[in-house]
């Protein structure tokens, strides 16, 4: 009788395998194996030129040079542009959600066509990068672009918000440097996905219980306490989420940085660099090295947030 349930939970352990063997194989063809070229290629002193010649099998000239040149070039290029792309992929992380929170509370409530203010939420996600990035563009061009002109209006001088890296300002007596393009490719990321976050949060707020709201308003909590001590710990979990998975999908951003200013005015983040490194430098290896360190500065904030991220749901 043992051997006979043994035999069954065998058969059903291979069908189980067997079913998951085309998951397995697709996963390894368009994931594992790309990312095992990608490690082979930075260890290899390999131009564009040679890529038809390369076997992936040949280890004969592996070496660490790429990676070495690939931090130390230019001066030490690739820290600056390792700190512009955090502060962009966190800067337009944090503001998304906060914006994506706001739009999400604003059609909470029924009002006159909320159903259409909705739609109208979505326009910045469901429309293609390319056109928006160029009415972007023409929006802020210095010469004609309504953002300028209305400056301009209200005694403010017109300035290139693409190209301008720093514009100095006085406060208080401090003289500081506000980096306008980094600041406006930080607010197009940011208002281009927080539609994104607005869906969750939205879906999250509809489903938090109404004798919540109405028990605490029966106490005597202000709109504010109901918000802070309610609607907040609710979304807790969603917030966590969209962070990491929003985080990791603007570290890796190229085409919208691009499509804007082509990462001038010193807002060149890594997958801009990679790019650099491979057409314009024609240096698949130092190319291949940045990518895998990208990977790697990913896996470990991800995995560090998941950690933290686990403890405090434990706590809550």
């Amino acid at each position: 009788m043992f051997s006979r349930v043994r035999s069954l939970k065998a058969q059903e352990a291979r069908l189980a395998y067997l079913l998951l063997t085309p998951t397995l194989l697709v996963v390894g063809l368009i994931i594992v194996f790309p990312v095992i070229w990608n490690v082979v290629l930075s260890l290899q002193p390999i131009r564009l030129s040679d890529l038809p010649r390369i076997s992936l099998l040949n280890f004969s000239d592996l070496t660490l040079r790429n990676y070495y040149t690939a931090i130390t070039a230019r001066g030490g290029r690739f820290w600056d542009v390792l700190w512009v792309t955090v502060v962009y992929a966190t800067a337009s992380t944090v503001l998304a959600l906060l914006m994506g929170l706001w739009a999400a509370m604003t059609v909470r409530e029924a009002f006159p066509g909320r159903n259409v203010v909705r739609g109208f939420m979505l326009f910045p996600y469901i429309a293609p990068v390319v056109s928006i990035a160029f009415i972007w563009k023409l929006m802020l061009d210095k010469t004609i672009g309504i953002v300028p002109l209305l400056l301009e209006k209200v005694g403010f001088p017109a300035i290139s918000f693409l190209t301008l890296r720093s514009y100095p300002v006085e406060i208080f007596g401090f003289k500081i440097g506000i980096p306008v393009a980094l600041m406006t490719v930080i607010f197009f990321e940011a208002w281009h996905y927080f539609p994104f976050t607005f869906l969750f949060f939205l879906a999250r707020l509809q489903a938090i219980p109404q004798e919540l709201y109405e028990a605490a308003a029966v106490d005597g909590a202000s709109p504010l306490q109901r918000f802070w001590y309610i609607t907040l710990p609710q979304l807790y979990t969603v917030a966590g989420t969209l962070f990491l998975l929003r985080f990791i999908w603007t570290f890796n951003k190229f085409e919208d940085v691009f499509l804007l200013n082509g990462g001038a005015a010193g807002t060149t983040v890594l997958a801009i660099e990679i790019y650099n490194w491979l057409f314009a430098r024609r240096n698949v290896g130092v190319a291949s090295a940045l990518a895998v360190i990208m990977a790697l500065i990913l896996t470990g904030l991800a995995l560090l947030y998941l950690r933290e991220f686990a403890r405090r749901s434990s706590e809550v």
